[in-house]
């Protein structure tokens, strides 16, 4: 059985939609101290094919039907979003971020292959040891733990250095043209 917005769905009999992803979403309402509803949006809808055969149509909000106003604020809204995109500065961004990770990635995937492909054609070599008890294949695995953090400051550094700023400034004036599409409501 299945609590939302004070509703009950599914009887409990197995009638319902209840079939084991609805359970335990949450006390019921009267569960809660001082009888406080239990109103959270996200209880209502279920996620995309599951519990229930056949697609699942998400019900348009009664106080958004038949709003032009409103619906001419999102075309708006969307026009700001579309032309942010096109802008220069949003491709110098989305350009230093492929500059970086995209030969990054590659080279991380290599050493990485490079790692695997040695352990299992060269085992020789990655038994071969280096000191005392510690051999190639172990260092090698190391690396690849110390290359992941490596990696992971790097792109941090680059990301702080290079794209959060002008990021931000995108941001930042994607709202405020968003803001006057709308109205100045935003």
């Amino acid at each position: 059985m299945q609590f939302s917005k004070g509703r009950v769905r599914g009887g409990g009999d197995g009638s319902g939609p209840s079939d084991g992803h609805h359970e335990a979403r949450g006390p019921a309402p009267t569960d809660m101290p001082g009888d406080v509803p239990f109103d959270d949006p996200w209880y209502d809808a279920l996620a995309s094919g599951w519990g229930e055969a056949g697609t699942v149509a998400v019900p348009v909000p009664a106080a958004r039907q038949g709003q032009k106003p409103e619906q001419d604020d999102d075309l708006a809204a969307a026009e700001v979003y579309l032309e942010v995109q096109r802008s220069p500065a949003f491709q110098e961004v989305r350009s230093r971020y492929r500059r970086f990770v995209v030969p990054a990635t590659v080279a991380f995937f290599l050493w990485y292959v490079a790692y695997v492909v040695a352990a299992t054609a060269a085992p020789g070599l990655m038994a071969r040891p280096v000191v005392g008890a510690v051999n190639v294949g172990l260092l090698a695995g190391l690396g690849q733990f110390l290359s992941t953090f490596l990696l992971t400051w790097a792109y941090a550094r680059h990301a702080r250095l290079r794209r959060d700023r002008a990021a931000l400034e995108l941001r930042w004036d994607t709202q405020e043209l968003t803001r006057g599409a709308r109205g100045g409501a935003a």
